[in-house]
């Protein structure tokens, strides 16, 4: 494979190669969208991760209780779907439990909570591209 990669670079013989567009919506270094992917990273780095894998495009976290509400814990899920920059290329599930007489209860998790990380993914991965474009 080395081989191929040196024999595509030098065997070419041109010197006017085309530039790469950082900007693009689709970045394919990773298997999904770079964008989503570090604004995913960024908007979660409170949280502690049990599993990243960019090339399948999941995010883990473990349990995390707010250290203001520690009768409260959240556990999130982010999958990304694609490797455009695009709202249907994102999905976030969260887990939430309460502590009921020592014991971790499931509790139910409000939509708006998982819309409103989703909606902070979303911008920070625009930004992000944004400031790829100007920069």
């Amino acid at each position: 494979m080395i081989g191929a990669l040196a024999v595509l670079a030098t065997g070419c013989g041109k010197k006017d190669r085309p530039k790469a567009d950082l900007a693009a919506s689709r970045v394919t270094t990773i298997g999904v969208n770079a964008y989503l992917w570090r604004a995913s990273l960024d908007a979660l780095s409170f949280m502690p991760l049990l599993q990243t894998d960019s090339n399948g495009g999941v995010i883990v976290t473990d349990w995390y209780a707010n250290p203001k509400n520690p009768g409260e814990r959240v556990k999130v899920t982010v999958s990304i779907l694609d490797q455009d920059l695009r709202a249907d290329a994102l999905r976030v599930a969260a887990s939430r439990q309460v502590s009921q007489g020592g014991q971790w209860v499931d509790a139910p998790v409000q939509a708006a909570t998982v819309q409103k990380l989703e909606d902070i993914i979303l911008t920070k991965a625009r930004d992000l591209r944004r400031a790829a474009i100007s920069g």
